[in-house]
């Protein structure tokens, strides 16, 4: 008879190593070590969600995406799986199969603000910035210190061209983190297009100094 408990605790084993390595950012490594734990117990679906991370970080998003398939199939109701799966199809482009799974996520688990973040991104890209607004004010209800979803929804009201409401946003961002680059610079950006040069440049350089590659450019051309 097979020793179940005994390849239980093994595949645990495995799995720890799998997550230090992860920790560590040796994602090849995880890969290896969360595979033996799959290896002990195929009915392990934080092994195939945590591999499919690993995978991601390793930039194998189709691979991750069959790993998410299994964690989901052993475990219907794993919030998680149904995010990391849409964070892997949107990142190849497969929005409308992103958007599925992220509404999967908020099915289960309700407050999954981050879900919303992405789900709205997402949303964004395929044009509904009508939709992208709505999932922005909720990642933002859900958390009001999330600078991310102030930062995408401040995207999305730049798109729909209603920059004060865009500058508040990236402002709020700021506020929660002083050193997020991208919020300068597209604060920094609008603002030029409001004609507010000074205010605008400051950001940019601002922008720059935190780590945006894209600033120096806008910089140099009203600069000359």
């Amino acid at each position: 008879m097979t020793d179940i408990t005994g390849n239980d605790q093994i595949a645990e084993v495995y799995f720890n190593r799998g997550s230090a390595k992860i920790n560590n950012l040796d994602f090849t490594g995880a890969i290896a070590e969360y595979t033996k734990a799959i290896e002990m117990n195929p009915k392990l679906a934080e092994a195939y969600h945590n591999r499919g991370l690993a995978k991601m970080k390793n930039m194998d998003n189709r691979g991750a995406i069959a790993d998410y398939i299994m964690a989901i199939e052993i475990d219907p109701n794993f919030a998680e799986a149904y995010f990391n799966r849409g964070t892997a199809k949107a990142t190849i482009q497969d929005n409308i199969g992103a958007i599925a799974d992220f509404t999967m996520a908020i099915d289960i688990n309700p407050g999954y603000g981050a879900a919303y973040d992405n789900r709205g991104v997402t949303k964004g890209k395929l044009q509904n910035y009508s939709g992208a607004l709505d999932d922005a004010n909720r990642a933002i209800e859900i958390d009001p210190k999330n600078s991310t979803a102030y930062y995408n929804r401040g995207r999305t009201n730049c798109h729909l061209k209603e920059y004060k409401k865009a500058i508040a946003d990236f402002t709020e961002a700021i506020r929660i983190n002083i050193k997020y680059a991208p919020a300068y610079f597209n604060r920094g950006v609008i603002k030029l297009i409001l004609d507010q040069n000074d205010s605008g440049l400051l950001d940019l350089y601002k922008a720059k100094y935190y780590g945006d590659n894209q600033a120096d450019a806008v910089i140099k051309k009203y600069c000359q």
